[in-house]
């Protein structure tokens, strides 16, 4: 399932891609992700679903430019603008990392209706981000500036670290190449120097609002957010329920797919 289709928001071009047919589901990547990490459940659900995937602005194969904010509310903002273009009313949503703040927010604070709403290892309430991003939020410019083969090798190093039992070659050169380049590179600084954490304590505070179903999923071993996050947020969103994921880090999607796929086919509704 290919992002063939592009959409032109605010001078930026996110890219996205649709395929089956069915209820509407819509899935949201994380940060240093993009859509690569729910192809694979994509596909398989298009059997039953219509499922649509997108790139964030300043993500995987959407625009990178240096000018644009790349934070929480721009990315809501956007994200409610890409449902509207599809004409889609009360999708599934399901979200991952980054991902659920920013369709939270959507949500909580743009009045986006959705059916339901799935959460997978998600930033979504504070504290969140480990001391390396902190580092890099607080050097972003002289960061962007390393040569490539450190920042190579750098960013191989963090992104093996979301997972529990160890990312493939391939899968890592896969989710490790938006990010290198004259443009990939300077824009992985950017996206963490604009993470504002304001954002997520505007969200803790509404969460209690929430009306539709809520599933949180969370890896038992992810040493990115602590599961403690997860029972948190269990308890602040109404009626939500709460699975942990044995043998799984924040990369959910790579160390445990079969699970993560049972419950994510137990959790939407079945086709009449």
């Amino acid at each position: 399932m290919e992002l063939t289709e592009r959409f032109d928001w605010q001078g930026r071009r996110i890219a996205w891609g649709r395929a089956g047919s069915g209820p509407a589901v819509v899935f949201c990547h994380g940060t240093p992700f993009s859509s690569l990490v729910w192809r694979p459940f994509a596909e398989a659900l298009s059997r039953d679903f219509t499922v649509h995937l997108w790139d964030m602005p300043g993500y995987g194969r959407s625009s990178k430019h240096a000018g644009h904010p790349v934070g929480f509310g721009v990315q809501a903002e956007a994200f409610a603008a890409l449902l509207a273009h599809w004409g889609l009313d009360r999708p599934h949503v399901i979200a991952h990392d980054f991902g659920g703040a920013v369709s939270l927010r959507a949500h909580l604070h743009g009045g986006v209706p959705y059916a339901s709403l799935m959460l997978v290892d998600v930033v979504a309430i504070p504290p969140s981000g480990s001391p390396f991003f902190t580092y890099v939020g607080e050097n972003p410019d002289l960061l962007g500036r390393l040569p490539a083969y450190v920042h190579e090798a750098i960013l191989r190093a963090y992104i093996q670290g979301a997972s529990h039992r160890g990312l493939r070659d391939a899968d890592l050169d896969q989710l490790v190449r938006p990010w290198t380049g004259d443009d990939g590179q300077p824009a992985f600084y950017r996206q963490i120097a604009g993470y504002d954490e304001r954002f997520l304590e505007e969200n803790e505070r509404e969460l209690g609002r929430i009306d539709i179903p809520v599933r949180i999923l969370w890896g038992a071993q992810d040493t990115w957010l602590s599961s403690d996050i997860g029972h948190r947020l269990r308890k602040l969103i109404p009626g939500a329920d709460l699975a942990l994921i044995d043998g799984a880090g924040h990369l959910m999607q790579y160390d445990a797919p079969i699970p993560l796929m049972d419950q994510i086919r137990t959790w939407l509704p079945p086709r009449s």
